[in-house]
């Protein structure tokens, strides 16, 4: 794993780093657990701009990944190693014993020819699956289930890891990358180890048309704006808006609380996520 790093011949090569994939092992993508997706553009079904900046883009076929690891008792082999365009961590592919094959994210220093496994019965190792409950405290976890049963939901990010700080009763308590603390059920699943590609957040985009092949359109300010598309837009000469920053429809987007107050998973925090605000660390 490393950074690819290229000879300044144009402003985008100077300023522009790709990953070296050399932990990957095949460029092509087991069919059978492909789908095709189609590209919204930021519409709804209405063909209304629900999300900005968004459109065009390299194609991209979805690979189908296995979130739940559920298949307790029935080890698997790692076949592959590979790139998925649909996230920033690798995918390995797994053959199971009795002849099913499973995408699953792939952890760090993860290798073709390893042997895993889900279930409590299995060995708390890279890779395994299990309840919360049958890991040992201290050890790092990611696809963390918020309900079991559900799949996992958080710490899928390339490179990220959680660890289990504390078990209480039918609680578990886990530390998530963002330094947020937070109180789960014991019955929810985790899979050991650092997710991998964690030089991801090192990797320079460069130039402009990269962000267009990802399917991000120029972002526009507000302020750039005439008064007719934007509340922040108008003024003589470089004005800054007049207001606190908002949305094209007037929402403030600075400040306010966006969460969904029925979100019941909201009473499990015990300790709010790290913010660094004037250089001050806001817990």
């Amino acid at each position: 794993m490393g950074i690819k790093i290229y000879n300044p011949t144009s402003a985008g090569r100077r300023n522009a780093s790709v990953n070296d994939y050399s932990e990957l092992t095949t460029s092509k993508p087991e069919k059978s657990l492909c789908k095709r997706i189609k590209k919204s553009g930021g519409r709804n079904h209405f063909g209304e701009t629900t999300v900005r900046f968004r459109g065009g883009g390299a194609r991209k076929i979805y690979r189908v990944i296995d979130f739940k690891r559920n298949k307790d008792g029935v080890p698997g082999k790692i076949a592959t190693v590979e790139y998925d365009p649909n996230r920033n961590c690798f995918i390995s592919l797994v053959n199971y014993s009795d002849g099913e094959k499973r995408y699953i994210l792939a952890p760090n220093g993860i290798k073709v020819g390893d042997v895993i496994e889900s279930g409590d019965v299995a060995e708390p190792k890279t890779g395994n699956a299990m309840r919360l409950s049958a890991i040992p405290s201290g050890m790092e976890i990611h696809n963390i289930e918020m309900t079991a049963g559900q799949g996992g939901k958080l710490v899928r990010g390339a490179g990220s890891s959680a660890k289990i700080a504390a078990k209480e009763g039918d609680w578990v308590t886990v530390i998530l990358p963002s330094g947020e603390m937070r109180m789960l059920r014991k019955e929810c699943r985790a899979t050991i180890g650092q997710l991998s590609n964690a030089d991801y957040q090192n990797i320079k985009i460069g130039k402009a048309g990269r962000k267009r092949h990802m399917g991000i359109r120029p972002h526009v300010r507000g302020k750039a704006m005439n008064p007719v598309a934007h509340p922040m837009g108008g003024g003589e000469g470089r004005s800054n808006g007049g207001r606190h920053p908002c949305s094209p429809t007037g929402v403030l987007a600075k400040g306010g609380k966006t969460r969904n107050p029925r979100n019941t998973s909201n009473k499990r925090i015990i300790r709010r996520r790290k913010n660094i605000r004037q250089g001050q660390l806001v817990l």
